[in-house]
């Protein structure tokens, strides 16, 4: 992981965090998007992630997901791991931002964002703990606190999830287990 600011900081505003927000097209998938001609979607998820955000979850740290797309392969997939907090076809991400620590009154220095294009940076600029994916706009990958080394799609939320465990001493469980 490269850290644009303090590891030592970053490493302590992650021992704090109590959920995790993802994009999807990007982080979670490799930004590419399918068609066939019949105009149905594909999407690959990797089982890294899906792991990974289990065992967030399992730890006390929730998960959820904002997109400006709507997609039943992602209601299918975020179902398939338990993730309730679900918000599609929601291009204004800071406003979304803003409801969750509203209805969840939790404020945004406990809230980690991954991103990876201009539509995140204004979510990645209020929350306490920001991420983005060496495949992500330029602009953002200077923004955040840290870049994944792992792409997404490809386990980079893993690799996240792997970070905030570790910060708050929970990775060694699972690592045991």
């Amino acid at each position: 992981m490269k850290f644009n600011s303090n590891s030592e900081s970053v490493k302590k505003i992650a021992s704090d965090i109590k959920l995790l927000l993802l994009d999807v097209d990007g982080v979670l998938t490799d930004g590419r998007l399918y068609f066939s001609n019949s105009g149905e979607e594909s999407k690959a998820f990797h089982t890294l992630d899906g792991q990974g955000i289990k065992m967030l979850m399992s730890a006390g740290i929730d998960v959820g997901i904002i997109t400006g797309r709507h997609s039943k392969l992602l209601e299918k997939r975020a179902a398939e791991l338990g993730i309730k907090l679900l918000y599609q076809g929601r291009e204004d991400k800071l406003d979304v931002l803003k409801e969750i620590c509203d209805n969840r009154k939790i404020e945004s220095r406990h809230i980690c964002y991954a991103g990876d294009d201009l539509p995140d940076l204004p979510v990645l600029n209020t929350v306490g703990l920001s991420f983005s994916v060496p495949g992500g706009h330029s602009s953002i990958k200077v923004a955040v606190d840290a870049v994944t080394d792992t792409q997404g799609g490809e386990g980079a939320v893993r690799e996240i999830t792997d970070y905030l465990l570790q910060a708050q001493g929970k990775l060694d469980a699972f690592l045991k287990s």
